[in-house]
């Protein structure tokens, strides 16, 4: 006969919810010192008002403590690939790729950026990743891609992000072609309250373009790709480099196309083709940055008005059939910047986007935009609780429909097991594990 005590269902379901909450909270990191005696007493006036018996208690108290330390053990673990199943390819450049990843222990979704260090070595991208890594790290807000993780072994980097099935701003317009001023007023609205978000760190962001605007499930922005991020200098930056000689060789072009066909159809094969490759595409980098006379956070302005005159025409203001075409009419734009009739803009577009692509020291602050008359009627404060102006096509937490498709590749093999990197001293620092925002102690515990 057993001597173990009795316990009514509703006791058992008691224990039960008691238990999940126990393991619910330990998903959570938390203060370790402060809180822990908290937490016993509150889990004794629980106890206590739900009149459980001396042998559940204890039961209930070795779960307590057992949990407390797991959790003190696993506290400071670095995470590494392990902890992870990698998914679909959801982006391919010439560091790596981007993966849609699920963390093992908790089933979370995440986006893994994994680069590879010895070509990030070869190409000098080191301080690049690192700059990427520094902003995700320090940035807490709803307009900028949240990093949860980053860690390294022998051959990757590895970046594990918030996902956003969304997609990016690049597919809405390889979808609609163009888009109308309203939805317009919605994408540019908001990205400039995340250009806004990254000057407010102290960074400028360098390489704004559609690529880097991305969608949340519901279709709201949030800037990524923070390679080019830079806090307030004149650093030089390899990719812009690459342009600077053949911008200055900007005379004698007169402002007339040399592009032959379907704009729109030729820019975006040529565009999404760069995307993926180490050149990049200048279109949307502001003159003064080709320059040696350094600049400001007002370069982000002009790429700024670049991403909206893409949106309302279908093309860049100063696509070229190739880059360095591209650059000179950027230097030269008081004669290349027009506005073809047949996109029928509003005046007041025109007027907004004129005086983002112009002169420095004449473009508008982010206080002047939100006041243009361009956006009469939104409301800066609720934007990014409104509805957006395209809501994505998302199924579930692991769709993928909404960006490029990819092929796996072969997984590739060092001879003579030499280590891929040569010099790992390089990445010292670049791990990183956010602590997750916690409410109440009482209330999340217990519910």
């Amino acid at each position: 006969m057993s001597n173990k005590p009795k316990l009514s269902s509703k006791t058992v379901a008691s224990i039960q919810k008691l238990s999940d909450h126990i393991d619910k909270y330990f998903q959570s990191s938390f203060p370790q010192s402060e809180q822990l005696n908290q937490r016993r007493e509150e889990l004794e006036k629980t106890m206590e008002t739900m009149k459980l018996n001396p042998a559940v208690k204890n039961k209930m108290q070795a779960k307590l403590r057992e949990e407390e330390a797991n959790r003190a053990k696993n506290k400071n673990r670095k995470m590494q690939l392990s902890d992870f199943e990698t998914l679909t390819i959801i982006g391919r450049g010439a560091f790596g790729e981007v993966r849609v990843c699920r963390k093992k222990d908790d089933k979370k979704v995440f986006a893994m950026k994994i680069m590879k260090k010895s070509e990030m070595l070869k190409k000098n991208q080191v301080t690049h990743i690192r700059a990427e890594r520094d902003v995700l790290a320090l940035a807490d807000c709803p307009w900028v891609v949240k990093l949860s993780y980053s860690f390294q072994d022998d051959r990757n980097l590895y970046l594990v992000m918030e996902y956003l099935q969304g997609g990016d701003l690049m597919t809405i317009l390889m979808k609609y072609d163009i888009l109308t001023e309203e939805q317009t007023r919605f994408y540019i609205g908001e990205t400039a309250m995340a250009i806004q978000a990254v000057h407010e760190l102290n960074y400028i962001h360098r390489d704004l373009k559609p690529d880097n605007i991305l969608l949340d499930r519901e279709g709201h922005v949030k800037l990524s790709d923070f390679g080019l991020c830079k806090a307030f200098d004149n650093g030089q930056v390899p990719y812009l480099e690459q342009y600077k000689e053949e911008a200055k060789k900007s005379g004698g072009d007169d402002g007339k196309s040399n592009v032959g066909g379907d704009k729109r159809k030729n820019w975006k094969q040529r565009n999404r083709k760069l995307a993926y490759s180490t050149v990049g595409t200048p279109d949307y980098i502001a003159p003064e940055v080709f320059a040696q006379t350094g600049y400001g956070e007002e370069c982000d302005w002009w790429s700024l008005g670049v991403i909206m005159y893409e949106c309302l025409v279908g093309y860049p203001p100063f696509y070229a059939e190739d880059p360095m075409s591209t650059c000179r009419k950027i230097v030269n734009w008081k004669k290349t910047l027009v506005f073809p009739e047949e996109a029928k803009l509003s005046p007041e577009a025109i007027d907004l986007i004129n005086k983002l692509i112009c002169d420095a020291s004449k473009r508008l602050t982010f206080d002047q935009i939100k006041n243009h008359k361009f956006f009469k009627g939104l409301d800066w404060d609720r934007l990014r609780g409104s509805k957006p102006a395209i809501v994505p096509k998302v199924t579930n937490e692991l769709d993928t429909q909404n960006f490029d498709k990819f092929e796996e590749q072969p997984e590739e093999h060092d001879e003579h097991g030499a280590k891929p990197t040569g010099d790992n001293s390089q990445f010292v620092g670049f791990t990183f594990k956010r602590p997750e925002q916690r409410g109440n102690v009482g209330n999340d515990f217990f519910g």
